[in-house]
């Protein structure tokens, strides 16, 4: 079978991570069959399509790197296309003219309602003469739409996820393929586009459920076969109720502003709903590929976790190539006060500087603030750490001595840094860790970071004798919760 699967999001909004996750599998499962991956745009609502949503949906794609075959299909450049297949239901037989206005149906219902019967159409229309519809749009001014007409009997499919799922037909009602304005229905417009472009499957939300009958019958009508159906199952937020913002979950587009890495968003995207038999949490595209399977997605709704998000994020960010790690984060060093142009003419600085500190990002946004000390000299100190490493005299005198002995160091590396700070500690009889904490936070204002002697190396012997020398010249006689920090 020459496998074909399409992405037919509406440009009425952002791209979310529901259609995203069924976009990722679309694409998944067409890569895995060797078929092709299509997208096509249902804007056919002129006053909700907007030529931005439409940009922001293929970009989202790109940058999740889902790629589509073919050109884009268009709902709103093929309208007479399903004019044509309407009418061609019509003089079958198959569909028939509705006139009925909004107060008519509105009425309907409310008698049902009061009878407690299933809300559907009467069928009025069907049993009004062509003379009498064409009386009714000329006196009346009403306008006509196209209801197609249901077979009795029942409909049912077999759901690749789902299993077998029946409709009794008499409980869908006469529904509208082409509105009183011309413009198409969902059902309509999705059938023949589906036909048109050889759709063999069609995996979506599950929310589609209801509308998987009404497609069938509309396929059955045209004699033509219908695609195989795999409904997704919705993905609830940690309280288990609908997937909102506050959940965190936001555009396709926002996770990418937000720091997220675009292979760890698919990554993610894809386990809500499917994960491999050996039950790998951390699995590239290319293997996906190969693996993927739409008949494995399990029936129950999945749990967005952000905190997972971010834990995933992290451990892309610590494998990413250091040379594109550095090209995702420069947007967002260039967005901080502090960032200079100057900085990026030494990019190799600018990878180790990165290189060290990326085991404490979850997000790219974390980049700058993890390296600032890095390029900053007249940064803060924690003043908690201060109270707790600084309340003993004793840290100035071992910050003198350890400044003297670097003073008098020739090669500047992680080991003789080490080695300096360790036996001024023996010497001082004292723990290593009396003198490592307020070295830190010497170096960097803060009392976590990476390595220290690792950084140190990094920023230099002279950077670094210069900020024992401030530490001192500031925190000398601070007394905590009495005294103010002294400052230049």
């Amino acid at each position: 079978m020459n496998v074909r699967l399409r992405f037919a999001p509406s440009p009425t909004g952002v791209l979310h991570v529901g259609g995203v996750r069924t976009a990722i599998y679309n694409y998944l499962y067409a890569r895995r069959m060797g078929g092709k991956f299509l997208l096509r745009i249902e804007d056919t609502d002129p006053e909700r399509s907007k030529e931005e949503w439409i940009k922001v949906i293929t970009e989202g794609l790109s940058w999740l790197g889902i790629k589509w075959d073919d050109e884009i299909v268009f709902q709103s450049k093929r309208i007479s296309v399903y004019h044509k297949y309407a009418q061609k239901l019509l003089k079958e037989g198959k569909a028939y003219y509705c006139v009925c206005t909004e107060e008519e149906l509105e009425e309907e219902k409310k008698i049902q309602r009061l009878q407690k019967k299933h809300l559907k159409y009467s069928r009025k229309c069907l049993n009004r003469s062509k003379e009498e519809i064409e009386e009714l749009v000329k006196k009346e001014g009403r306008k006509k739409a196209i209801r197609f007409l249901v077979p009795e009997g029942q409909t049912e499919f077999k759901d690749i996820i789902h299993g077998k799922i029946k409709f009794k037909n008499e409980e869908i009602e006469d529904f509208i393929i082409l509105r009183s304005d011309g413009s198409p229905t969902y059902n309509l417009a999705c059938v023949i586009d589906d036909h048109e472009m050889g759709i063999t499957h069609v995996i979506r939300g599950d929310d589609h459920i209801p509308n998987t009958p009404k497609q069938i019958l509309l396929y059955r009508a045209f004699g033509w076969k219908e695609p195989e159906f795999a409904h997704l199952p919705m993905i609830l937020g940690p309280d288990r109720k609908k997937l909102s913002k506050r959940h965190g979950a936001t555009g396709v587009l926002e996770f990418k502003e937000q720091g997220f890495l675009p292979e760890a968003l698919f990554n993610f995207l894809v386990l809500l709903g499917w994960s491999p038999k050996d039950n790998r949490e951390i699995i590239s595209k290319e293997e996906m590929i190969k693996i993927f399977d739409i008949r494995d997605c399990r029936k129950s709704a999945s749990i967005f976790d952000r905190q997972k998000l971010l834990w995933m994020n992290s451990e892309y960010i610590k494998m990413k190539d250091i040379n594109e790690l550095l090209k995702a984060s420069l947007p967002f060093l260039r967005m901080e006060k502090w960032w200079k142009e100057e900085f990026e003419r030494d990019l190799e600085y600018l990878k180790k500087t990165i290189e060290l500190t990326r085991e404490r990002a979850k997000v790219l946004k974390d980049i700058p603030y993890l390296i600032e000390y890095f390029y900053k000299e007249d940064f803060g100190y924690d003043i908690e750490a201060i109270e707790r490493y600084f309340a003993d005299s004793r840290v100035f005198e071992g910050l003198e001595e350890i400044k003297s002995e670097f003073e008098n160091v020739d090669e500047w590396s992680q080991t003789n840094i080490e080695k300096v700070i360790r036996n001024v500690a023996d010497k001082m009889d004292v723990k290593h860790a009396f003198l490592i904490h307020p070295l830190r936070l010497a170096m960097t204002g803060r009392k976590v970071g990476p390595s220290l002697f690792a950084l140190m190396e990094l920023l230099g012997k002279e950077r670094c004798i210069e900020r024992i020398r401030r530490v001192i010249r500031e925190l000398w006689g601070y007394v905590p919760g009495k005294t103010d920090i002294k400052k230049d």
